[in-house]
């Protein structure tokens, strides 16, 4: 018997080896149940799709964003279906609900799909998604060098040396390391590796910094990357960043919009007259915003073109010059006068960012991709 529903709703809850799927039919009181579980493969996958595109609905799909990246997404959007990722943070819970797993998962996203109350992510396309890999392999080997360099300090400082210049991590700071000798042949052993570990870790830095100029001047998205670095604080690092987590700066309607998705907006408890904000709220893309809090530091100081910013300025368009200058004249100023109120400096580096990304929305959505 041909089934009447016109739209079924396909939760899935997606793990490495298996999906949990269920269906919900179309009107607020349709039946939602559990199809089952399956193998995480395209045959499976397909499979089932033949069989529900059988009984003539349509066919809408919603996953969790996870670890599983988007494969599935870009699989089902390529057949033509729809096809939504939920964001994990947005997704409505009820309160008392002690029970999880992976059937009662399924079910939940197929009945908020079919409800409205799910929020997607932005999915970026495949070439974005490899630049994104990049900068974020980048950061991983920042950190792995900044852990490296703490734990040769701390093997250092528990044999009592200590150097006596001013900056480490420099030529004379490892000339000073290659002139110390320990005590016991196993300990040489051990501070030898700590050392070649800095090495490794400075070595892979510089050779993803290399790829991740090489990918920028490739990248469709390279004339906003260019664009962006007329900003103070946004170097070519910085810029390539933003841009690989934000994708396209076009998607949101207003800077607001963009400070929101970064978590860079106060968060709010307000009830009757009374109204209470609190610290940001930390929401949506975490790396996007720990790079815009960092380059906002740069507004600390007196606003003025260096010689650097004068080199980057270099074949860019008038308004957008206009536009990094403006940037400069405010957010200096503000800064400043934060810092008088006797505002606290990570509060007040919070608020620049906030502001920045205004800035950098307007330079972006300025600059078209390349196709």
């Amino acid at each position: 018997m041909r089934n009447n529903h016109r739209t079924k709703f396909v939760g899935m809850d997606v793990h490495q080896r298996t999906i949990a799927i269920a269906l919900a039919n179309d009107g607020s009181d349709g039946e939602v149940r559990l199809y089952g579980t399956i193998s995480n493969t395209r045959e499976a996958i397909d499979k089932v799709i033949r069989k529900l595109v059988s009984t003539g609905a349509e066919l809408h799909f919603v996953y969790e964003a996870g670890p599983c990246g988007f494969g599935l997404y870009r699989h089902l959007t390529g057949n033509g279906f729809k096809c939504i990722v939920a964001a994990p943070s947005m997704i409505p819970k009820k309160v008392g609900v002690r029970i999880k797993n992976d059937n009662r998962d399924a079910i939940s996203l197929a009945r908020l799909l079919r409800a409205g109350e799910l929020t997607s992510i932005y999915v970026p396309d495949t070439e974005d998604e490899a630049i994104r890999d990049l900068t974020r392999a980048r950061n991983d080997a920042k950190n792995a060098e900044r852990k490296a360099k703490q734990r040769l300090h701390s093997f250092l400082l528990r044999h009592e040396f200590i150097y006596p210049g001013k900056t480490k991590w420099i030529k004379s700071h490892f000339i000073w390391l290659a002139q110390l000798k320990m005590k016991h042949p196993a300990q040489q052993i051990a501070f030898q590796e700590y050392i070649d570990a800095v090495k490794e870790c400075t070595e892979r830095i510089t050779r993803l910094d290399e790829e991740i100029l090489k990918a920028a001047n490739e990248w469709r998205w390279g004339p906003t990357v260019k664009a962006l670095q007329a900003l103070r604080g946004v170097s070519l690092l910085t810029a390539v960043n933003i841009v690989a987590e934000i994708g396209d700066f076009n998607r949101f309607q207003n800077p607001k919009e963009l400070m929101a998705y970064l978590g860079l907006v106060p968060s709010e408890h307000s009830s009757g007259d009374r109204i209470r904000r609190g610290g940001i709220t930390k929401t949506g893309n975490s790396h996007a915003r720990r790079i815009c809090v960092e380059s906002a530091w740069a507004y600390r100081y007196q606003a003025r073109v260096t010689q650097l910013l004068l080199k980057r300025h270099e074949g860019l368009p008038r308004d957008i010059l206009q536009i990094a200058w403006k940037a400069q004249l405010r957010l200096c100023t503000r800064f400043r006068r934060l810092r008088a109120r006797g505002k606290v400096t990570q509060v007040v580096v919070v608020a620049i960012a906030r502001e920045l990304v205004g800035f950098m929305w307007d330079i972006a959505r300025r600059i078209p991709a390349v196709a």
